[in-house]
């Protein structure tokens, strides 16, 4: 992690005085902005807040609920864009029957206590439909996030979300890293846990295990590295 990224805000004064706005009216005056950070005064939220209060915010401000806790998830930029597109094209020649949904929320971690906005969440065509904005992990193939230079990439990518993801029993988690150019895969959920995580350098050919079943040849990453 860099010095400037360590010290960006996770969002803007603007966006920040945008979400109180639209926050509902009891949640209001608990929105703090500290040190570049969102924080909640009086206490933690609950999921039926947090949801609201998600349901609120503007489209520039991504919300995430992790360990009980309210976080603020970066904006793509370009070349996470183009990273997801090339994730994309690998699926749909390789299992045409599924979708990778971008922007997907999903009930995460032990019980569905936690909300998470993956990058991609691949699961079969149709998968869905009714769906509100957070759905339930059952049925979904895979979780994908790919690393923004933000200064919570570590805590939230790296640690927070294996667990969460292992803990709705999503069977593959994959992890593409721009701060180390390496994608990880994550899979055998287990009480919570991922028993296996081996880590690639772009540039190799990393085999995404069952259910899955694709082949990814990860050397087109190299034309994203930043």
């Amino acid at each position: 992690m860099t010095p400037d990224t360590a010290e960006r805000p996770q969002m803007s004064v603007e966006d920040f005085d945008e979400l109180v706005r639209r926050a509902p009216k009891e949640l209001r005056n608990r929105l703090e902005f500290l040190g570049g950070r969102l924080c909640i005064r009086h206490g933690p939220l609950d999921v039926d807040e947090f949801e609201e209060l998600a349901a609120a915010a503007p489209e520039t401000v991504r919300l995430e609920y992790v360990n009980g806790r309210v976080v603020v998830k970066a904006m793509p930029d370009g070349n996470h864009g183009e990273i997801f597109m090339w994730l994309v094209r690998q699926c749909m020649q390789q299992r045409p029957e599924l979708n990778l949904m971008p922007e997907r929320g999903v009930k995460a971690e032990a019980y569905r206590k936690g909300r998470a906005r993956t990058d991609g969440f691949l699961a079969p065509v149709g998968h869905f439909k009714g769906h509100g904005e957070w759905s339930e992990s059952d049925g979904a193939l895979m979780a994908v996030e790919i690393t923004s230079h933000d200064r919570d990439t570590n805590q939230r990518d790296r640690i927070d979300k294996p667990v969460g993801y292992a803990g709705a029993e999503i069977p593959v988690y994959l992890l593409i890293d721009r701060d180390i150019d390496t994608i990880t895969v994550y899979c055998e959920p287990k009480d919570g846990r991922y028993l296996q995580a081996s880590s690639y350098p772009w540039g190799t050919i990393v085999e995404l295990p069952a259910p899955v079943g694709i082949t990814l040849n990860t050397e087109e990453l190299k034309d994203y590295a930043d």
